[in-house]
């Protein structure tokens, strides 16, 4: 696959103006990226400017904290589907992850994906506060699920994807894929990661990534 259909072009931060969002989808259709990856605001916004694209526009559930009521999840995935989204990105509730309360986390990952509507979903499990073993563990939770993807990383914890964490995601997550975001900085850390198993990069670096340059990671 081209390195261009790897990438979720991303634009996640609170201060993001449409200056910056039309700098991302000049850059996405320049690049004809998978994705852009933007906050919910802006999907309607992204939705209607690539409609003429291939494109695909992806937003955030539950950023960057997951600790969200699931119904807050489930309202917060019906709006963005009304509004165009094609690919869910949401951050399952870490606290009660850790707690073991892997019942509510297998249930909200599945009510997300039953307000997606058969939308892609991807399960940001946040890999910088789990050990390996918890990396396993929520891997196959993950597996059991409806969702499409499991993904290592908001990009707003203390640090991002790791070559070892995407490879224990692989080896456990079943048949789902893997995306790797945060800390995706150029073509040697991609490699590293779709050599592991990522199918899909998140990264606010998609253009100097393409140029072969240092990027800045997400």
């Amino acid at each position: 696959m081209k390195i261009n259909k790897l990438i979720d072009h991303t634009y996640l931060k609170a201060f993001g103006t449409k200056k910056e969002i039309d700098s991302l989808l000049a850059e996405a259709k320049e690049y004809d990226f998978k994705s852009v990856c933007v906050n919910p605001t802006h999907v309607k916004y992204c939705t209607e400017a690539l409609k003429d694209t291939d494109v695909l526009v992806c937003t955030v559930i539950g950023f960057p904290l997951g600790a969200n009521t699931v119904e807050t999840k489930v309202f917060e995935t019906l709006n963005a589907v009304s509004n165009g989204a094609d690919e869910i990105d949401m951050v399952m509730n870490i606290g009660k992850f850790l707690e073991g309360d892997y019942d509510y986390i297998e249930d909200e990952i599945n009510q997300v994906a039953k307000a997606a509507m058969d939308k892609v979903v991807k399960v940001i499990v946040e890999i910088c506060y789990l050990t390996d073993e918890q990396i396993k563990k929520v891997s196959e939770i993950v597996a059991k699920t409806n969702a499409t993807f499991i993904k290592t990383s908001t990009g707003f914890g203390t640090s991002g994807a790791t070559k070892e964490a995407v490879k224990i995601m692989k080896d456990n997550v079943g048949d789902k894929e893997v995306k790797a975001a945060g800390g995706v900085r150029n073509l040697e850390d991609l490699n590293n990661m779709v050599n592991n198993g990522a199918t899909r990069i998140g990264t606010s670096g998609g253009v100097k990534l393409m140029k072969g340059q240092e990027g800045s990671g997400y």
